[in-house]
């Protein structure tokens, strides 16, 4: 039982720091310090990605109308079963996962996450890069955003914020839609329309990411109890739940708001990380 709690905790927080760009990594790093689960290492590190997929399903139901590519057809009004425009998406988000794919059949995220997945490399990350988002909004202050739609989003620059996403994958604590969304503000792409694309590119992104970890868990032989499952499940909706409410807030907010707090956030947390790793751990 103590274990079910501890995995709603873990929820909330996936959640909440999967969408937000804080980097989901560096608080599950700190929390992990704090309060661990009666479960074996593989299984924890399962845990820690698959719970993701409660945040994908968010994303999906959330922006279900922007990436649905077929419509009733209706030959009065011109209309085909495909959505033109939503297919042409699909395939720039597709074009934005090369690098990622790329990255990871090469087996450079695993190099990085051996010398980066760590206290004093989180908090770096999270530092830095909190650093630049404050910079990039002062930057971007002064300019006007030429690509204000999805629709207007091109297949080179789809691959340019694909870039940006590796980012999140080289170095733990960067956050993944921190480093998109940035990414896209530097192009010329407004806020509305990189935090969309960001929020969809996930979809792939992580359910990839998830269903490699799930794949790797089974090849070493390893099986999941009744509590294990349940561990997953509770984690997984919780995220969901959470990651629902986080992503309506966040497409709110944006529309009035700039990303520096955030940037703030990070610094703060950053802090926070590297003195409790370099006094205590």
């Amino acid at each position: 039982m103590l274990d079910i709690l501890k995995a709603i905790l873990f929820g909330i927080v996936e959640g909440i720091t999967e969408w937000l760009p804080v980097s989901s990594t560096g608080h599950l790093i700190l929390l992990e310090e704090f309060i661990k689960m009666d479960v074996s290492k593989e299984f924890w590190n399962l845990f820690l990605v698959v719970i993701q997929l409660g945040a994908i399903l968010a994303s999906v139901i959330l922006f279900w109308n922007k990436i649905w590519p077929f419509q009733k057809p209706n030959k009065a009004e011109g209309k085909s079963i495909f959505k033109v425009d939503t297919w042409m998406l699909l395939f720039k988000v597709g074009v934005a996962c090369i690098p990622g794919v790329i990255f990871a059949v090469l087996g450079v995220d695993d190099i990085c996450d051996k010398y980066f997945y760590n206290g004093v490399g989180v908090a770096l990350a999270l530092i830095i890069f909190g650093v630049i988002f404050i910079l990039v909004e002062n930057w971007n202050k002064k300019r006007t955003a030429k690509y204000n739609d999805l629709a207007d989003l091109t297949f080179q620059l789809a691959i340019y914020i694909g870039l940006f996403q590796l980012l999140a994958a080289a170095f733990p604590g960067t956050s993944r839609s921190g480093a998109t969304i940035i990414g896209a503000l530097v192009l010329g792409v407004s806020r509305t329309a990189a935090s969309e694309f960001t929020f969809i590119l996930a979809i792939p992104a992580m359910l990839g990411a998830s269903l490699l970890e799930l794949k790797d868990y089974l090849e070493l032989g390893m099986t999941m109890g009744g509590t294990e499952i349940a561990i997953l499940l509770v984690g997984v909706i919780v995220s969901f739940i959470v990651s629902v409410v986080v992503i309506k807030f966040l497409m709110g907010y944006i529309k009035k708001h700039d990303f520096k707090v955030f940037g703030w956030y990070r610094i703060v947390l950053g802090v926070i990380v590297f003195l409790y790793f370099a006094l205590f751990a």
